[in-house]
């Protein structure tokens, strides 16, 4: 028997290959005729050659330019280049700005749709001074009106109340900050169709979600047991005699409002007012339609019962059957009707919401494939090498560290720019995709676009009233310190910078099995927050009961996991893989043939499914009738054929296929 080919014989030309044919067909016809058809390598040696040729898919790509140099150019070309490269950088700009108002006008869909339940749920003040429900219900919220500033806003209108104490409300500001993350992590799925670009892109967005998940994890305990944010904040708030300021500086919106506001107005005092327990509100609509409105107030001389009703001793005049007093009664008057769209139209306002919400996401993605695009034709060259050596390049030797704090300012300061960490992260999400930041350079950036939300919302509390200034301020920088907090637990240090690891671990996951980044979404932002907050609705009997078996099994996973990778001798021999387990509850390979089967039936029409697996088979059998057999192709040395009956081997193949279409 002939030899196994060697690896560097794998390259050599068909002739070669039949002239060894010849030597082993012993001038037989009938078998060189077989052997003529494409022969199949070795496996050994294909898989040797993956293994030799593979790049890492954490390396950013380099990006080609076939255009030609400019010095080539003739006066005509150069000016084509020039003006060609103008419109794309005006037409970049242009879907970056309707990008932005799409986020925008999708938080306000999520509102109109969500956010008379988001009032409803803070309305449970019993629910939420257990810790973990106040921390879920932070999660959904943020999640219904896809906006952390008006959740914060809605627990600061119930803390000023006195509905909530500013103990209660920390852990809700942490859910603030989970919930947010959702939106880049959804603007990551619209860069599935190329695997390694899903790979980064899906890795950047999740660094920011296992950041967020990761300080809960550890902060949350620590608050609970030691109060140390509320006790922080309210030193710092005490310290400093703080005078009520101007409005927030509203950087980015003044150039987006002219559009959005064309489009739908809201008012957001009606979420606040539910949740503050305000009857009125309830009925009222979401939709702004009177933009500018008088309130007079008047002194009216009133009939009271008696003394006691009087607003004051001074102001109370009594006769033996009457009391009179002097009451400040305010009357609104509506003066200008607002200008968007939806302002005279008779639809409800969960039916405004879903028509917002599906022309903001179309619009969205649209927006973000055609950045993409352009970002891919535009980033080329020597621009695509300054880009990435100025992002992604560390100082020199030794200030090397300086670099991330850097990127963690620059993030910090873009989003106090955009008003909106969200926007933000979305949009250097897909920067990551096509390889131009890398994800250890978004990972500092990200950490820095949730430093500069809190600074907004710092900014926005010290223009509250003077009343509750006070507490607005206290539960802004209780955001602050959180996220602070997280940063001195996940950055400095690099062997703790765990999100980046996990992220990388989760991208290659959904790279390999790409409906798992879906499972990965509704499960961490929707099924886990409801599981939650439903063993916390039952007590604390019943959440003890139950999570705590569930998180001891977990942790123990872990440990085994990092035994397995690191310390294997120290483990049993059953212990030494996940061997021993169905495969279903340590792999994803069956569960990915059980999506592709149910995929298979739901995306193609059943007959039409019938009619091409007949035509596959017939096409099957007229390729076994002309060449002698598939099974010529399965064998690595076509030696190893010789004495083969292709006969009885066709007689059973076409038995087989008849079985299968009966």
């Amino acid at each position: 028997m002939a030899s196994r080919p060697e690896l560097e014989d794998q390259k050599s030309t068909g002739s070669t290959e039949k002239h060894k044919d010849d030597q082993l067909s012993d001038n037989s016809e009938t078998e060189e005729k077989a052997f003529s058809m494409a022969p199949a390598h070795s496996t050994v040696a294909l898989v040797e050659t993956g293994c030799e040729g593979e790049d890492d898919p954490w390396d950013l790509p380099e990006l080609q330019d076939g255009a030609a140099a400019w010095s080539d150019l003739d006066t005509m070309g150069k000016v084509l280049r020039v003006v060609t490269s103008t419109g794309k950088g005006l037409l970049l700009l242009g879907f970056l700005y309707m990008f932005i108002c799409s986020l925008d006008i999708l938080s306000s869909a999520f509102q109109l749709v969500g956010g008379k339940a988001a009032g409803d749920i803070f309305t449970e003040g019993s629910v939420l001074s257990n810790p973990l429900a106040g921390l879920v219900i932070g999660v959904l919220v943020t999640l219904l009106v896809q906006s952390s500033s008006t959740s914060s806003s809605i627990v600061v209108s119930m803390v000023s109340s006195g509905l909530l104490q500013v103990q209660m409300a920390v852990p809700v500001i942490m859910g603030t900050n989970i919930g947010t993350s959702v939106t880049n992590t959804l603007v990551a799925m619209t860069q599935a169709g190329d695997r390694n670009k899903f790979r980064r892109a899906f890795a950047g967005a999740t660094v920011h979600d296992f950041f967020n998940w990761l300080s809960v994890l550890v902060l949350l305990p620590l608050e609970v047991a030691s109060g140390y944010m509320y006790e922080l904040t309210k030193l710092l708030v005490d310290s400093f005699n703080i005078q009520s300021g101007e409005k927030t500086p509203e950087l980015l919106h003044v150039i987006t409002d002219p559009l959005t506001k064309a489009i739908i107005e809201l008012d957001k005092s009606v979420i606040s007012g539910i949740a503050t327990g305000d009857p009125a509100a309830r009925n009222k609509s979401l939709i702004l339609k009177w933009c500018k409105t008088f309130t007079n107030v008047t002194l009216r001389n009133e009939t009271v019962p008696g003394p006691e009703n009087c607003t004051s001793p001074a102001l109370c005049w009594c006769s033996p059957d009457l009391c009179y007093t002097l009451h400040n009664r305010s009357e609104t008057y509506n003066i200008q009707t607002c200008n968007h769209i939806f302002v005279n139209v008779d639809l409800s306002d969960l039916t405004i919401g879903l028509i917002l919400l599906a022309l903001s996401l179309l619009v969205l993605c649209s927006c973000l494939i055609l950045i993409v695009k352009l970002l891919n034709s535009m980033l080329k060259g020597q621009v695509a090498v300054v880009i990435k050596k100025i992002l992604n390049t560390d100082f020199p030797f030794p200030f090397g560290w300086v670099t991330g704090y850097i990127a963690i300012l620059v993030g910090a300061g873009m989003t106090f720019i955009v008003q909106s960490s969200s926007v933000f992260t979305s949009a250097i999400t897909p920067l990551v995709g096509i390889g131009v930041i890398s994800i250890e350079r978004a990972y500092p950036l990200s950490l820095g676009a949730n430093i500069g939300t809190t600074t907004t919302a710092i900014l926005a509390a010290m223009a509250a009233p003077g009343d509750t200034l006070a507490k607005a301020l206290q539960i802004a920088l209780i955001h602050f310190v959180f996220n602070v907090s997280g940063i001195i637990l996940w950055y400095p240090i690099p062997f703790t910078r765990v999100p980046i690891r996990l992220a990388k671990a989760l991208g290659n996951i959904t790279a390999e099995y790409r409906w798992f980044a879906g499972v990965y979404i509704i499960s961490c932002f929707f099924l886990l927050p409801l599981f939650v907050f439903g063993l916390s609705m039952a007590g604390w009997k019943v959440l003890v009961g139950v999570g705590v078996p569930i998180v001891t099994l977990l942790i123990i996973i872990v440990i085994v996991n990092v035994f397995q990778t690191r310390l294997p001798s120290c483990l049993p021999a059953l212990l030494h893989s996940w061997d021993f387990l169905p495969l279903w509850t340590h792999s994803l390979e069956p569960w990915d043939r059980a999506v592709a089967v149910v995929a298979a039936k739901c995306c193609c029409c059943c007959k039409g499914c019938r009619t091409g697996q007949e035509d596959e088979e017939e096409e099957e059998e007229e390729k076994e009738k002309k060449g002698g057999g598939p099974f010529l192709e399965m064998y690595d040395n076509p030696a190893v054929t010789n004495g083969v009956d292709w006969e009885k081997k066709r007689e059973d193949k076409e038995d087989d296929l008849k079985a299968t279409q009966l």
